[in-house]
């Protein structure tokens, strides 16, 4: 097992405890549980957006390519503030980091509810834009910190349990979606023709204000734990402050494996997000007869399977390298891909769905892999991984601009599976560059 790298831990935060062969450092218990339900809450924000391109095309009238601009939106605000991000840890530590990023998330949120109100696609792209940039404060702070609470050694235990959080909220969120964003009402093309004009807006109105509710509970519930990080014990982490800042990126950037993790990474995220954001819609092609709240329920199962891949993943981590293991579940992927975009009827959505358990090890793993030699220079070697999920904002607008008379958007599912190939090529090469 290879554990990831971060800040270093020291072996005493001043308590006097060090942190021995905890997985927790006593009196951090408290601290930890909140920065895991971090992992939980940017995984609702992702997950939210697979269902708001089906419910946009609904609410909005667009077409598949023009709501894959919601995956574009968003990933570009990770893309953009990765790097703020990882500065703001720098000079002000993590808490301060963190509480930025849920501020940004706390206002993108609420910002859906005038958005709905002018019914402006613009106007949700902002929101959206505002959430992404408190989603990369918050993975940027959180990914490494997870480090500082226990003995460096078990590192990457504590990373992936701390993923199989979000695996948690992938899990959950489209159930909570499906009953909240969709409102049941689906009518097809001729029954939309036949609609006066007043009832046509009327109609869409009312789809797009579905979407108030959940996302003023959201923002309630990031406020929430915006206190508690202000008020829980949090271990204070060394930080390298001193040096000029695009030298520090320079030489981070030297690393070979973070390079490659970079790489890996952006495709990596491309297909998942490709994945996920076109789920609905795949179901809804290859059995049109399916109501949208029933395939958002299998995207739910799916999802599930992802946290159970993050679960098994991690034990099978004690007896299997972390390259091995990313390789195989890669190659697994390719297949099930391959079976997705070519396959018929429920072999192909079957497929579809149990990729996710496969896709489970691949974000912690790569990012582990990418930054684990950097120690003190992590605040500036993970915002760059980070940065890698603008493949998020890539892939999607691709395969919905593929769907329209070009392939089909099932067949279009042969991108993530080009893009699980790059991860498999990682997997087998990052072992070169990776010191033990």
């Amino acid at each position: 097992m290879m554990p990831p790298a971060a800040p270093p831990a020291a072996a005493d935060t001043g308590t006097g405890t060090g942190t021995g062969r905890r997985f927790v450092m006593p009196g951090y218990a408290a601290g930890f549980a909140v920065v895991v339900s971090l992992f939980f809450l940017w995984a609702v924000a992702n997950i939210f957006n697979d269902l708001l391109i089906r419910q946009f095309q609904k609410a909005l009238d667009l077409n598949r390519a023009q709501a894959g601009l919601v995956q574009f939106a968003f990933y570009i605000g990770y893309f953009v503030m990765a790097l703020p991000a990882g500065l703001v840890l720098r000079r002000f530590g993590y808490r301060a980091g963190i509480l930025a990023g849920l501020g940004f998330y706390a206002v993108g949120a609420l910002l859906f509810y005038p958005a709905a109100e002018v019914r402006e696609y613009a106007a949700f792209l902002g929101a959206l834009f505002v959430i992404a940039s408190g989603a990369a404060f918050l993975e940027t702070a959180a990914n490494p910190y997870i480090v500082a609470f226990g003995d460096p050694a078990r590192a990457e235990q504590r990373l992936n349990l701390a993923q199989a959080f979000n695996g948690l909220g992938g899990a959950i969120a489209p159930v909570i979606g499906a009953r909240f964003i969709f409102s049941g009402v689906e009518h097809d093309s001729a029954t939309l023709d036949a609609m006066s004009p007043a009832a046509l807006a009327a109609y869409r109105a009312a789809e797009a204000q579905m979407v108030q509710l959940p996302y003023l509970v959201l923002a309630g519930i990031v406020v929430l734990i915006a206190l508690a990080v202000a008020i829980v014990r949090l271990p204070d982490v060394p930080r390298e402050t001193g040096g000029n800042t695009w030298q520090g990126l320079r030489s981070v950037w030297g690393v070979r494996a973070l390079r490659w993790a970079v790489v890996a990474q952006f495709f990596y995220v491309g297909a998942q997000v490709g994945v996920w954001s076109f789920f609905i819609d795949v179901v809804k092609t290859i059995s049109p007869a399916t109501p949208e709240r029933q395939a958002a329920y299998l995207l739910s199962i799916s999802l599930a399977l992802f946290l159970a891949g993050r679960l098994i993943g991690t034990i099978l981590m004690h007896r299997i390298a972390a390259t091995r293991l990313l390789a195989a579940f890669a190659i697994v992927n390719v297949a099930l891909m391959l079976v997705a975009a070519l396959a018929h009827g429920m072999t192909a959505i079957y497929a579809l769905a149990l990729s996710s358990f496969f896709m489970s090890i691949m974000f912690p793993t790569i990012f582990s892999l990418g930054v684990r030699d950097l120690g003190p220079r992590a605040p500036l070697g993970a915002p760059l991984i980070v940065m890698a999920v603008i493949g998020g904002a890539v892939f999607p607008p691709l395969m919905g601009w593929l769907s329209h008379g070009i392939v089909s958007i099932q067949t279009a599912m042969l991108v993530p599976c080009l893009s699980f190939a790059v991860v498999l090529a990682f997997a087998l090469t990052v072992p070169r560059s990776v010191q033990r």
